[in-house]
């Protein structure tokens, strides 16, 4: 009996797999190019090849840069008050950030109930993409209570919670909520995403010491990046 051979691009995939495995995440990989001239086949066959890992999230492609090994998704605790630089460093990753707004607005009514504000004032807005060895990350839009607002001035690629410690505010403990969405044409391009990934949004609120807001913020994660962690209690009072 006649073992019918197994289709070119599965051959290609399973090279690849097997190169990702001795690689680190944001090493370049072949080009289709490169794929099909090294196995003799059409460079839709590569492409098909490449895009089977894709699907994986085995590995991504930049437009006109190249396709690179994608990073072990990186685990975070929700509602975890812990900030990006830091959580990067514990990883040992280098976190860096590249502005995109910085300054004081007028609060929405959801900014004036998660900061718990009795009346309006303006707040501070911190828009950042988010980086980890040079790998957008994530896009976060931070608002901030008008007592720490002050912060932003001179902050640059700064974390933003150690300007809050710098002036005696520890953030403490946080509430957050998580879901997941299409991703927009902007988070599309900053986060060098597929034209059909989604993001998770995590929107929380962030208290200090003495229990109060200081940041109501929403990261949106590229979803192949992270994976959340939870801790679940029983509900004692359900059956």
């Amino acid at each position: 009996m006649t073992v019918p051979r197994r289709p070119r691009y599965e051959e290609i995939a399973d090279h690849l797999r097997a190169r990702i495995a001795e690689l680190q995440p944001g090493d370049i990989l072949p080009s289709e190019t490169e794929l099909s001239e090294l196995f003799g086949v059409s460079r839709m066959t590569a492409r098909h090849a490449v895009q089977t890992l894709e699907r994986e999230h085995l590995l991504h492609r930049r437009k006109g840069k190249g396709t690179f090994v994608s990073p072990r998704p990186i685990p975070r605790l929700l509602g975890s008050p812990l900030s990006f630089s830091e959580s990067m460093r514990r990883r040992g990753l280098t976190a860096t950030s590249i502005t995109i707004e910085s300054g004081l607005i007028e609060p929405s009514q959801d900014d004036l109930d998660a900061l718990e504000m009795a009346e309006e004032a303006k707040v501070g807005l911190l828009v950042r993409l988010r980086l980890a060895d040079g790998t957008p990350m994530a896009m976060e839009r931070a608002v901030l209570a008008p007592h720490c607002a002050g912060v932003l001035t001179g902050l640059g690629d700064g974390s933003l919670h150690v300007a809050f410690e710098a002036i005696g505010l520890l953030p403490s403990r946080a509430t957050a909520q998580v879901q997941a969405r299409a991703a927009t044409p902007q988070e599309k391009t900053l986060l060098e995403l597929d034209e059909l990934s989604p993001v998770l949004c995590e929107r929380r609120v962030i208290y200090d010491q003495d229990g109060r807001p200081l940041e109501h913020t929403e990261t949106r994660y590229a979803a192949d990046r992270y994976v959340f962690d939870v801790t679940m209690y029983r509900d004692e009072g359900g059956r």
